[in-house]
């Protein structure tokens, strides 16, 4: 809600609403973080690029035929970026895909596959997209008909096209720097052996490297040139992955030092930045992650399934399938993740080697863990509360006859209900146990399709009272709530709405709530980490 809307409110005495537990007010904060979300403007950023001195960033995005202008308060720092304005290039070609501009800022240029085309733009305001006016272009079809992006050497004399039918980068000499008008075609250099579906073209200023992004490998190849600024020379050297932040990698742009990169992606709907230990070494290269709300679990899940959170919020507990084990953390902070720190480990691969969520009994004396091998929630029991090292086998509870992926676990506060959502059903069980926590005593009573709004559903939480539920899937990249005018009957759940968490994680398999309701927890194996949102005004 915006400032100026409290004050309205405000000003005529009424109640601003409450945001804890309502995901229309959820939102991602992470400091200062390597990646900015572009799709409020630009719902498919093909291509990046940054003002020389790193304070203006620029997007072209294919579906809007149009570059998008963006402020970097910190410079190089994407997560700082607001946007500006936009320039339309559907005039020239209805299909852009590469984006350039001259190191003054005084000339653009866009590749395009309509055209088969490079087209060239002065811009009357260096560096601003709105003062920009088409010049003239230069047909590319007799080397490549679907020209992915375009670059120059820094000084205008030597231009480079990279082709997605030849998987090559093809060089152009122009005898009157800067004037495509000018330009006759030389070599071409293949990297089909690196990539059939090169997207992004990136040169070393010296000329002495070259970087090719590609959406085959998602990945961004490296190649040592031992001329200068002639391609023939070109050999491959390594490559960088993108997945599994990135699984539909678009293009790529390097910091003048060759010390952080940018990778726009159709997947994050964004650009990510990496910082680089060695310029211009990919292998040295890593994301730069957020500086609060975000704690990684690599080290020790490489499949990250379930969160689950002790009720004062200084233990954090993540079970995921890669280790096929429970692993406790401390947080010196309750409730701050990025103060987390590993304690300690705990096996269930005995019950089973694809366990996807963890849920604990209020006094944390008893854990169970859901899997999808045996189909089956696992009872165990801790002689120390809250000590996955004390923790002992007891029993296990087949859902099979109701879900046959099963993923997510809820229990009733009372431990008198346990409700199982899965992907095979795209549903929630409900469970009735005559015997509060004892799974041997549960019976199916009844169960509500979220299919409507979620097709792979993997994880499930409950407001402390029951009057609220919660699911996240890989369907929808998403977190969806649900009223319950019944608290705990879940005949009675009916939708409210969604929130898309797709930027930090595209199949968010573990979901958590502070029991206040103002902070959301969520997990997920593409990312391996727990990202928090806060759910303020």
């Amino acid at each position: 809600m915006s400032i100026a809307r409290i004050l309205q409110q405000a000003a005529s005495n009424a109640v601003p609403p409450d945001p804890a537990w309502n995901l229309a007010y959820a939102s991602f904060n992470g400091g200062v973080y390597g990646h900015v979300s572009v799709a409020a403007q630009a719902p498919s950023p093909i291509q990046v690029s940054f003002k020389s001195d790193g304070t203006k960033m620029y997007v072209l995005c294919a579906t809007n035929d149009a570059v998008y202008e963006y402020n970097l308060s910190t410079a190089w720092e994407v997560s700082t970026a607001t946007y500006l304005q936009s320039f339309s290039v559907s005039s020239q070609d209805t299909s852009p895909e590469g984006l350039f501009f001259k190191p003054d800022g005084t000339k653009m240029y866009i590749c395009g596959v309509v055209g088969d085309d490079i087209n060239e733009y002065d811009l009357s305001s260096a560096w601003d997209v709105s003062t920009a006016s088409y010049v003239r272009n230069f047909s590319v079809f007799s080397q490549d008909g679907n020209p992915e992006d375009v670059f120059f050497k820094p000084d205008g004399t030597k231009m480079y096209m990279l082709g997605a039918t030849g998987d090559d980068v093809n060089e152009y000499n122009l005898s009157t720097a800067w004037n495509i008008s000018t330009a006759s075609y030389l070599q071409t250099f293949s990297i089909a052996a690196q990539d059939t579906s090169p997207e992004g073209l990136f040169f070393k200023p010296d000329g002495t490297k070259m970087y090719v992004s590609g959406n085959a490998g998602d990945d961004v190849n490296e190649y040592d040139l031992s001329t200068a600024w002639d391609i023939s020379t070109a050999s491959y050297v390594q490559s960088f992955a993108l997945f599994p932040l990135e699984f539909s990698t678009m293009g790529v742009f390097f910091k003048s030092d060759g010390t952080k990169m940018y990778v726009s992606g159709l997947s994050g709907v964004g650009v990510w930045q990496f910082s680089l230990s060695s310029a211009w070494d990919v292998s040295t290269a890593s994301w730069d992650a957020p500086t609060q709300n975000y704690f990684s679990v690599l080290n020790e899940e490489n499949n990250a399934g379930g969160v689950f959170f002790k009720p004062d919020g200084t233990k954090m507990y993540v079970v995921g399938s890669g280790g096929d084990e429970v692993n406790e953390y401390d947080l010196s902070t309750a409730w701050a993740i990025s103060t987390a720190s590993y304690l300690q480990t705990f096996s269930v691969v005995s019950q089973d080697t694809v366990p996807t969520d963890i849920f604990f009994k209020p006094d944390g004396t008893k854990m169970y863990v859901i899997g999808s091998t045996g189909d089956s929630v696992y009872e165990y029991d801790l002689s120390t509360a809250w000590n996955i090292s004390t923790a002992s086998y007891l029993q296990a509870f087949s859902v099979s006859a109701e879900e046959l992926a099963p993923s997510g676990l809820a229990f009733k506060p009372d431990g008198t209900k346990m409700y199982v959502i899965g992907s095979a059903g795209d549903d929630v069980n409900e469970y009735d146990l005559s015997t509060a926590w004892d799974i041997s005593t549960a019976s199916y009573l009844q169960a509500f399709s979220v299919a409507a709004q979620e097709t792979s559903p993997l994880c499930l939480f409950f407001k402390p009272d029951g009057t609220k539920m919660y699911i996240g899937g890989s369907g929808g990249d998403d977190i969806t709530g649900y009223d319950l005018s019944t608290a705990w009957d879940v005949s009675t759940a009916s939708f409210v709405n969604t929130f898309r968490v797709a930027v930090q994680d595209a199949a968010p398999t573990g979901l958590f709530f502070k029991p206040d309701g103002t902070k959301m927890y969520v997990a997920g194996p593409t990312s391996d980490a727990i990202w928090a949102y806060d759910l303020s005004l």
